[in-house]
C-alpha cells in the first residue's frame, strides 16, 4: 500500500525585506533627483542589489506563500530596478559609445507609462492590504506619471520635481512599512500600526452592493 506525506516548508514574510530594498533604492535616487546628490554612478549599486535583487527575493519567498499579489509586485519592480541600473550603464556609456549614441529617452517614457498602468491596477489590490501599502503605491502612480511625462518632454520640469518628491515619499513610507512589518512579527502584535484594509473591494462589499441594486 502505497502512503504520502505531505511537507510543509515555512518560510518567513519577505514583505519587510521587500520594502526596504524599495526604501534604500527610492530614497538616494530622490537625492539625485532633487539635486542634493549628485550622478547616478552611487546610485546603481542599490539600484540593482537593493532596488532589484532584495525585491526580486522577496517575489520568489512571496511565491512560497502563495500571495499572488505580492509575488507581483516585487518581482515587477525588483526587475525594474534592474533595468533602470542597465539604463544608467548604457547612458554612461558602459556598453559601448554606439549604444550611448543610440539612446532615445522616449522609450523610457514608453516603459514608465507600462509600468504606470501596471501600477494603477496594483493600487487596487493595495487598498485590500493596508492602508500603508495603499499610500506607497499612490505614491508610485505620481512617480510614474512624473517619469512617463519627463521623459516624453511634457512639462520637463514639473513632472521631473513630482516624480522627485513621489519617489522621496515612497522612500519615507517603505521604510516605515518594513520597520512595522518586522516588529509586529516580531513581537507578534501590532506595534506599528499599517491601517485596515479599506474593504470596497472585497467579496462581500460587491455582493451587498449587488443585492441593494436588486432589491431596488
Amino acid at each position: 500500500m502505497n502512503s504520502t506525506k505531505e511537507i510543509k516548508i515555512s518560510t518567513a514574510d519577505p514583505s519587510a525585506i521587500g520594502l526596504f530594498g524599495l526604501a534604500i533604492v527610492t530614497f538616494v535616487a530622490s537625492t539625485q533627483k532633487l539635486g542634493w546628490t549628485e550622478g547616478v554612478s552611487l546610485v546603481i549599486p542599490w539600484a540593482i542589489f537593493l532596488g532589484g535583487i532584495a525585491q526580486f527575493y522577496a517575489s520568489v519567498l512571496d511565491s512560497k506563500h502563495n500571495n499572488t499579489f505580492g509575488t507581483t509586485a516585487f518581482g515587477a519592480y525588483g526587475l525594474f530596478w534592474m533595468g533602470v541600473g542597465m539604463t544608467w550603464f548604457i547612458q554612461a556609456g558602459v556598453f559601448g559609445e554606439a549604444l550611448q549614441a543610440s539612446v532615445d529617452t522616449h522609450q523610457l517614457g514608453v516603459v514608465y507609462l507600462g509600468y504606470l498602468i501596471f501600477t494603477l491596477f496594483m493600487t487596487i489590490g493595495a487598498a485590500e492590504t493596508n492602508k500603508v501599502l495603499f499610500a506607497i503605491f499612490v505614491m508610485i502612480d505620481f512617480l510614474f506619471v512624473g517619469l512617463a511625462l519627463s521623459s516624453f518632454g511634457i512639462m520637463e520640469h514639473g513632472m521631473h520635481l513630482l516624480a522627485a518628491y513621489s519617489e522621496f515619499i515612497i522612500a519615507l513610507l517603505s521604510f516605515y512599512g518594513a520597520g512595522a512589518n518586522v516588529l509586529n512579527k516580531h513581537f507578534g502584535f501590532n506595534f506599528l500600526p499599517l491601517g485596515r484594509p479599506f474593504g470596497i473591494f472585497k467579496k462581500e462589499a460587491f455582493e451587498k452592493k449587488s443585492n441593494d441594486v436588486k432589491a431596488h
